[in-house]
């Protein structure tokens, strides 16, 4: 049954018009009256049945039926923060990382970053994103569409993540450096100490955030600041990995 994310509020027996997007949709498929789809807005826990009652030439009316109790996202809720990737890998992360489960996205600029986003075009990029993990979760199954903040330099970020007066999810840097650990080793000891405790950290772990460099990596004084604002690097291995496959692989890493 297609699937659709609806924006908007949600109840059994209600007579809706779709939003432009889902509507042109459902037209494309050449759905018509009598027709089921799925519909979900990211603010409940589940999804709806619903009906279609009526096709017009630019609007279509659906009565949302029973609410279904399904809940497909991971137990572990991880926020990426990343330095934003060039071209269409910007694109192509939101979607894959949606699709693994996860929570938001902090798009970054940093020195090494190729795409500089500010102003409108900065909103636009975000709006854009969004349309991608929304479709992303229509494919996959997902009710909880993620948040995409609006972009910020990786300064301005570690300053807010640095707030003494502000606890905030364990943060953990992926990095290069020698004294890096391994991530689900790290989620370990953050949440256990140096026990040894062979638990598994998504038991335990309510929030995470990744922080992951642009192409090229963060530079050495990034890294630096980084650190100093209570980060924890981590790392994936020996294998130097583009900067959209270490993100992926991060969150892959928890996450599945």
């Amino acid at each position: 049954m297609p699937r659709f994310y609806c924006p908007s509020p949600l109840s059994t027996g209600v007579l809706l018009d779709l939003p432009a997007g889902p509507a042109r949709h459902v037209q494309v498929l050449r759905l018509q009256p009598g027709d089921g789809i799925t519909l979900f807005n990211g603010e409940t826990s589940g999804e709806f049945t619903a009906t279609v009652t009526q096709m017009g030439r630019s609007n279509v009316q659906v009565q949302v039926g029973d609410f279904v109790p399904t809940q497909r996202e991971p137990k572990l809720r991880v926020h990426l923060a990343v330095g934003m990737p060039a071209n269409e890998r910007m694109d192509w992360l939101v979607e894959k990382a949606t699709e693994l489960g996860v929570a938001s996205v902090q798009p970054l600029m940093t020195e090494r970053s190729v795409l500089r986003l500010s102003g409108e075009r900065a909103d636009k990029k975000v709006a854009h994103w969004l349309s991608v993990a929304a479709a992303a979760c229509e494919q996959c199954g997902g009710n909880q569409v993620p948040l995409i903040h609006p972009v910020m330099p990786l300064a301005q970020w570690l300053k807010t993540h640095s707030d003494p007066d502000v606890v905030g999810p364990t943060a953990l840097l992926l990095s290069l450096r020698a004294e890096a650990i391994g991530v689900r080793e790290a989620v370990a000891h953050l949440t256990h100490g140096a026990t040894g405790a062979q638990t598994d950290p998504r038991a335990s772990v309510p929030e995470v955030i990744f922080v992951s460099g642009p192409e090229g990596g963060l530079s050495p004084a990034e890294e630096d600041a980084a650190l100093a604002a209570g980060l924890t690097p981590v790392t994936l291995g020996p294998r130097v990995l583009r900067a959209e496959t270490a993100a992926l692989a991060a969150l892959t890493a928890l996450l599945v």
